[in-house]
């Protein structure tokens, strides 16, 4: 199917970065430990279900983290690891750095959400460069994110603003995590990392799989169809 096909422009097609953030939402279980990475994975919190309560965790200190204010709102001290004004929830509790990443490495996370600039069929994640203009700069605390939590969701577009594959066969970006990544959600798709490598688990409206595979850097499996009644 082509963009034409559908009516619409490749650059709509798909869902936005709300649409992502609020797909993602979908699949954090009620009562997660939750990390959410610089940018895009914060949008993660407006879009929880009614009904689960998540505990987000930021690694400058702060368990129970809240919402973002508004705009010039908020105590400009209180502030997640991306130096955006926060609030926090009932029972929230601050800690040293040192704490904080004690409680990674130890495994207490259930969840990270982060952004990437590629991720190989094999799980591997490169979500930061010494090169590229608009990427963090250092790996930061994300090293310790990807190896002490029990799962990696990334979020991301499916391509560069130059159309190059962002999932790949191989990343070719310094590594984050080596078989980190567990599902991958992009504006195209929703796409699992197994052992055999990328599996497509759910597709956006109005997207095609052939569309989706073009513009993946490796083999991506389709669902195993359903059978019996």
């Amino acid at each position: 199917m082509s963009a034409a096909s559908t009516g619409r422009t490749e650059s709509t097609l798909g869902w936005t970065r709300e649409g992502i953030a609020e797909r993602v939402a979908q699949d954090i279980p009620n009562g997660s430990y939750v990390n959410l990475g610089i940018g895009i994975p914060e949008l993660v919190a407006r879009y929880v279900p009614a009904g689960r309560t998540l505990v987000y965790h930021t690694e400058n200190g702060l368990l129970g983290m809240g919402p973002s204010p508004a705009a010039g709102q908020g105590d400009p001290e209180l502030i997640n690891a991306g130096k955006r004004r926060v609030s926090m929830m009932p029972g929230a509790a601050f800690f040293d750095q040192a704490t904080s990443f004690a409680m990674i490495r130890g495994g207490h996370l259930d969840l990270s959400v982060l952004g990437a600039l590629q991720v190989a069929a094999n799980g591997d994640l490169a979500n930061w460069s010494t090169g590229a203009d608009d990427a963090i700069p250092a790996v930061g605390g994300a090293m310790d994110l990807v190896a002490g939590v029990k799962r990696v969701f990334v979020m991301t577009t499916h391509v560069t603003k130059e159309g190059a594959p962002k999932l790949v066969e191989r990343c070719t970006y310094p590594l984050t995590g080596r078989g980190v990544v567990t599902r991958v959600y992009s504006d195209l798709a929703v796409i699992d990392v197994t052992p055999k490598g990328f599996k497509l688990v759910e597709l956006a409206p109005g997207v095609a799989f052939d569309f989706v595979q073009e513009r993946t850097g490796a083999p991506i499996l389709r669902p195993t169809p359903r059978t019996g009644a």
